[in-house]
C-alpha cells in the first residue's frame, strides 16, 4: 500500500481540518483549553473514522487492480471549518479517486467499504462507553453518523452506488448505521 507524498499530505490536511471542524462543534464553539480538548477527541474519533473510511475505499479499489489515491478538496475543508462555527459539520473533505475498469459489484463493494469501516469503528467504541464514556460516545456518534450520511442514496454518494449494486446490503448498512446513531444519542443523554 504505497503512498505518494502528496497523498499523505492531503490525508493529513483533511484529517486535521475535519478534526478542527468537529472539535469546534463538540466544544459548542468555545475557545481555549476546552476547544483544544475537543479537537484532540475529534482527532481520535472523527479523524480515525475519516482515515478508515478513505483507506477502505483505496484498499478495495486497488484490490480490483485500479489506480487509487486520496485527494483533498481544500475549498470543502475550509467550508467545513467555517460551517462548524454555525454549530454543525458538513464535511466533504475529498475523495479516493480511482481509475480502471470495475464492474457493478466491484464498484458497490468499493463504495460500501467506506461506510462499513465507519460502522466497524463505531462498534469498536461501543464497549468503551463503560470505561471512557465521553470519548467513546463521541467516537460512536461521529462514526455511525458518518456511515449513515455517506449512505444517503444521492448520486455521487457511496449509498447511491451500494443501492444500485445490492438493495439488501444497502438496507442492512442503513439500518445498522441508523441504529448505532440512535443508540449513541441515547447513550449521550444517559452518560453525558
Amino acid at each position: 500500500m504505497r503512498f505518494h507524498k502528496r497523498e499523505i499530505f492531503d490525508l493529513l490536511k483533511a484529517w486535521i481540518a475535519i478534526s478542527i471542524a468537529f472539535g469546534i462543534v463538540l466544544s459548542e464553539r468555545s475557545f481555549g483549553i476546552n476547544l483544544l480538548k475537543f479537537i484532540g477527541i475529534a482527532l481520535l474519533t472523527a479523524g480515525i473514522g475519516f482515515i478508515a473510511h478513505e483507506l477502505s475505499h483505496r484498499y478495495f479499489a486497488r484490490k480490483y487492480k485500479c489506480y487509487a489515491e486520496f485527494r483533498s478538496n481544500d475549498i470543502m475543508l475550509l467550508i467545513a471549518i467555517v460551517l462548524s462555527f454555525a454549530g454543525f459539520v458538513f464535511a466533504a473533505p475529498g475523495a479516493v479517486w480511482f481509475s480502471g475498469y470495475v464492474n457493478k459489484e466491484q464498484r458497490g463493494i468499493i463504495s460500501m467499504s467506506g461506510p462499513l469501516a465507519n460502522i466497524v469503528v463505531a462498534l469498536i467504541f461501543l464497549p468503551l462507553i463503560f470505561v471512557i464514556p465521553t470519548f467513546a460516545l463521541y467516537g460512536m456518534m461521529i462514526n455511525s453518523w458518518l456511515a449513515f450520511f455517506n449512505l444517503i442514496p444521492f448520486r455521487g454518494f457511496d449509498g447511491y452506488k451500494v443501492l444500485q449494486w445490492n438493495k439488501a446490503i444497502y438496507a442492512i448498512l442503513i439500518v445498522v448505521s441508523l441504529g448505532l446513531t440512535v443508540l449513541s444519542f441515547v447513550g449521550n443523554s444517559i452518560f453525558l
